[in-house]
């Protein structure tokens, strides 16, 4: 496949070209009739293309102008936007069609956190995002606790919504290749998904600090809370590391040491 551009290593682009994985893709997606689909980096559009045919409400979001304008010009009938996905407005997008938007990306590997991160802040605003990223990432988004690859985004990606590991995807399918393989992630946000009495945030700090002292037990990694507030940990918390808490248990976590803490300032 001869690109109509040169791909540039500072957006990180490795476009897709192989025609049997940009099916599997999208066929990843399960986007119901009438959803509002939103590509997120298009491209050269060989996803593109196939997305127009099959959904009626469709966006297509690139940043770089060379792309966007091939994609205009490729495709005169589609929705597309030069925008940074990280000053996209996920409610308004999702109010232009009355509903949740359904997320589909094959993203550079550098915009991988801060996109999950937005998806997760802006979840009421998404029903489903379908992820192509670094296999190792995807990893990280399903590890259990106990294990290496269980961290911040395992986590909050847990607790909050439904991530899947799909399949994985070879270099190959790529131009330029990328040194490391790749994987297709489903994300899933529903009401279901994450307590309801926790805002992300109510969680994200906690879990931050925990992880980020990984090796450290509980009750000095979090001794912002548990030594200047002088409170204690539930369930021997306070000597286990932050890989022992399941997603659930941090929500509990969460939970006990604003409460304690807002008793604390407040007596």
């Amino acid at each position: 496949m001869r690109l109509p551009f040169r791909p540039k290593q500072s957006l990180g682009q490795n476009f897709l070209h192989d025609p049997n994985m940009a099916e599997k893709i999208v066929g990843t997606l399960e986007a119901s009739a009438g959803a509002h689909v939103v590509e997120v980096g298009a491209g050269t559009g060989v996803l593109t293309e196939l997305l127009r045919d099959r959904h009626e409400h469709f966006t297509a979001l690139e940043i770089d102008q060379r792309a966007v304008d091939v994609l205009r010009e490729t495709y005169p009938d589609v929705d597309v936007r030069q925008e940074d996905v990280l000053e996209t407005n996920w409610p308004a997008l999702a109010a232009e069609h009355d509903g949740p938007i359904c997320v589909i990306s094959n993203m550079p590997y550098y915009l991988t956190s801060e996109l999950l991160f937005a998806l997760l802040e802006n979840r009421s605003h998404v029903a489903e995002a379908v992820l192509t990223m670094q296999k190792q990432v995807a990893e990280r988004l399903v590890a259990e606790p106990k294990t290496k690859a269980y961290g911040i985004l395992s986590v909050l990606l847990q607790l909050f919504a439904r991530p899947t590991l799909r399949y994985s995807v070879p270099p190959q399918v790529f131009k330029p290749q990328p040194d490391v393989s790749s994987a297709v992630v489903r994300i899933t946000f529903g009401e279901a998904d994450g307590p309801s009495d926790l805002a992300l945030d109510d969680v994200r700090p906690f879990v931050r600090a925990a992880f980020n002292q990984r090796r450290k037990m509980l009750r000095n990694s979090l001794s912002a809370w548990v030594k200047e507030q002088n409170v204690d940990l539930p369930h021997g918390w306070n000597k286990k590391r932050a890989e022992a808490l399941s997603p659930t248990d941090f929500g509990e976590l969460a939970r006990y040491l604003t409460t304690r803490t807002d008793f604390v300032e407040g007596r």
